[in-house]
């Protein structure tokens, strides 16, 4: 009975953690728990994918960070064998922005199961674009969830969550660091808590339920010549930063730019440079304002 007790005492205080994770928001939620005492005791990334113009073969963010703080550190669905084989049973998992749904026998595993940090206020904008869709719908105001994970997506019991607003400057990029740090110190906060029972898990309303899209390159194009309205132009510029960013072509397939925040523009192959300096440059292939002075 006391060796039983002892280890689950054990569990609570210092919890053996795997943590899932891809992007720099996972990034920064993984160096948080490193610098506190659930650092985790192994790491699961996507495996390394050619960046870049040279296509480079690079490890993602959540593995550099992993390899610097000496963790162990894998591609593999280590937890789809047998614990017995693998050796292991952690007491919990983290999962942020893996990018990949966690079959409900894996998510039965570890004791406590899996807390997902995910940036939005759920039940809206689940999926794998929510900070991306907040901008683009305009709205003022977004947020971080913590939820306990079960097989469907973004579909568990909330543990807990923070409101944050959304700035007339704000990009993917800013959010993404804003919702990351935010993120990761409700989870610290939090932790304590959850693995001693004092939190119960809330069920989310699933009438409310939005979902977003994966965003791809083609979601930034527009006509250059019949651009969006200067409102949805500026959603879009912020929302599409740093990728896939907005961009068109003059002179189809001669002349591609990208139309980057705080009235940048970016001619491809070439440094990124002011509005103003563009159409000095670029004026005559542009008889109208593209973007607001």
């Amino acid at each position: 009975m006391f060796l039983g007790y002892n280890r689950l005492m054990n569990a609570q205080v210092n919890p053996k953690i795997i943590f899932f994770g891809t992007p720099r928001f996972a990034q920064i939620v993984l160096e948080n728990l490193i610098n506190s005492q659930y650092k985790p005791s192994m790491v699961v990334t996507a495996p390394d994918a050619k960046t870049g113009r040279g296509q480079t073969l690079s490890p993602t963010p959540v593995k550099q960070t992993a390899l610097n703080n000496n963790i162990e550190v894998t591609a593999r669905p280590v937890l789809a064998e047998p614990p017995a084989r693998t050796g292991l049973v952690p007491d919990l998992a983290i999962l942020v922005a893996y990018g990949k749904l966690i079959p409900k026998v894996i998510i039965e595993i570890p004791k406590f199961g899996f807390i997902n940090v995910h940036p939005s206020l759920l039940p809206k904008h689940r999926g794998p674009s929510p900070i991306q869709t907040a901008i683009l719908d305009g709205e003022k105001t977004t947020g971080v969830t913590l939820m306990k994970l079960d097989k469907e997506l973004d579909h568990g019991p909330i543990l807990a969550q923070k409101e944050v607003p959304i700035e007339s400057s704000d990009t993917h990029l800013s959010l993404i660091e804003k919702l990351g740090l935010i993120g990761s110190n409700l989870l610290l906060e939090v932790l304590p808590d959850y693995l001693s029972g004092k939190i119960k898990p809330k069920d989310q309303d699933h009438k409310k339920a939005t979902l977003t899209k994966k965003i791809t390159k083609e979601d930034g194009h527009i006509d250059l010549l019949n651009p969006p309205s200067p409102k949805v132009l500026d959603r879009m510029i912020r929302a599409y930063y740093p990728w896939p960013t907005v961009w068109g072509e003059i002179e189809t397939g001669k002349l591609r730019i990208k139309l980057l925040p705080e009235k940048m523009v970016q001619v491809e192959g070439k440094k990124p440079i002011s509005y103003e300096d563009f159409q000095k440059g670029y004026g005559n292939k542009f008889p109208f304002t593209l973007i607001n002075n």
